[in-house]
């Protein structure tokens, strides 16, 4: 990335059926859906936002080769997408065990999502 314009970070939780993917998209949803831009097209390569870079920050705490970054990627309307995935969010209890939810466990999934935009 030449230039680095806008940081933005959101949580994402899946309370039953320990998917990291959900809480992956919640996570980048998180961060950029209370944000705008107003500015960012006068700013980039030839005012288009196809010319747009987005890295996307992952900090998930297990289950990483199910990952879904596809998934995650299509979450950014716009630009060239990469996603890099680290060690890091929690695993916490959920209190309760519900198989109609498709439960494995009792575990709730917290991925946090840093999402950086620039061209």
């Amino acid at each position: 990335m030449e230039q680095l314009v806008f940081i933005e970070t959101g949580m994402g939780v899946d309370v039953h059926g320990q998917n990291v993917t959900k809480a992956a998209v919640r996570a980048v949803k998180n961060a950029i859906h209370t944000n705008s831009m107003p500015g960012i097209k006068s700013i980039l390569p030839e005012q288009s936002l196809d010319n747009m870079v987005v890295n996307i920050k992952l900090a998930a705490p297990c289950d990483h080769e199910k990952l879904d970054i596809e998934e995650v990627r299509s979450a950014i309307p716009y630009g060239t997408v990469t996603v890099e995935v680290m060690e890091g969010g929690m695993l916490t209890t959920s209190g309760i065990h519900l198989e109609e939810k498709e439960d494995k466990n009792d575990l709730m999934y917290i991925v946090n999502a840093s999402v950086e935009v620039g061209y």
